[in-house]
């Protein structure tokens, strides 16, 4: 696990490591959600790269009503 130290314009670097296993580019958008105290960073993927990445992703129970599958 890698620290990051906030600047004083409160920005952080992302770490060498976790921005070569996810293809982060520079200028890259992300969208920033805070949920019980920690800070998640989600790259905003073009919906192109997002084509067949629920494939063989087991339904059963997303949904309130079974029939509607």
């Amino acid at each position: 696990m890698d620290e990051v130290k906030i600047s004083p314009k409160y920005q952080v670097v992302i770490p060498k490591e976790v921005r070569k296993s996810l293809n982060l580019h520079p200028g890259q958008k992300m969208v920033a959600i805070v949920k019980d105290g920690v800070i998640h960073l989600i790259p905003n993927r073009d919906i192109t790269e997002l084509r067949g990445f629920l494939k063989g992703m087991n339904s059963k129970g997303i949904r309130e009503q079974e029939d509607r599958l």
